[in-house]
């Protein structure tokens, strides 16, 4: 019965948890229980600036949202830290330019 459970993470009505590991300056979302999981790795490079580096999502996984999730978090993060973020990864900076927030702008290092 938990390997069901397990298996609905990805469903629409299941929401996905993303998980901030400071000390490992990454996010991830476990992917059918612990085995897989979808990660965003970040690094600073300043006292204030973060550059988010690089986004992975298991292909079996691809093309349900991940991302987004990750991408948002990391986001969110700097904003909230009230960082710089450097964009070195493809994938968040195509979300900034589908989600061109102001909050999210503002903190861009230029």
């Amino acid at each position: 019965m938990a390997q069901a459970t397990q298996l609905n993470i990805l469903e629409p009505s299941f929401p996905i948890q993303v998980e901030h590991d400071r000390k490992r300056r990454q996010f991830t979302v476990r992917l059918n229980g612990c085995h897989d999981k979808a990660v965003l790795l970040y690094e600073y490079v300043g006292k204030r600036t973060v550059d988010l580096q690089h986004t992975e999502v298991p292909d079996a996984y691809r093309g349900r949202g991940i991302a987004k999730h990750l991408a948002k978090a990391a986001l969110d993060f700097v904003v909230e830290e009230d960082l710089k973020a450097h964009l070195t990864c493809w994938y968040i900076q195509k979300y900034v330019k589908e989600n061109p927030l102001p909050q999210y702008l503002e903190h861009l290092q230029p």
